[in-house]
């Protein structure tokens, strides 16, 4: 997601997308830990989306 799209989104529904990242990425490093995954990559993807949404979840905390 860009940031411009993770800024459209509700603070809850934002909030809700980096919990669902999080037990994503852990679930990937699981695999990465038993020799299973495929793109090592997609650990570093996955925890750069998580940082923009916070980043975003944390300027709409400090607007309110």
């Amino acid at each position: 997601m860009k940031p411009a799209e993770i800024r459209d989104l509700t603070l809850e529904e934002a909030k809700g997308k980096a919990t669902e990242l999080s037990k994503e990425l852990f679930n990937l490093r699981m695999r990465h830990a038993t020799n299973q995954l495929e793109n090592p990559l997609k650990l570093r993807i996955l925890k750069r989306e998580i940082a923009r949404i916070k980043t975003v979840v944390a300027e709409k905390e400090r607007v309110k």
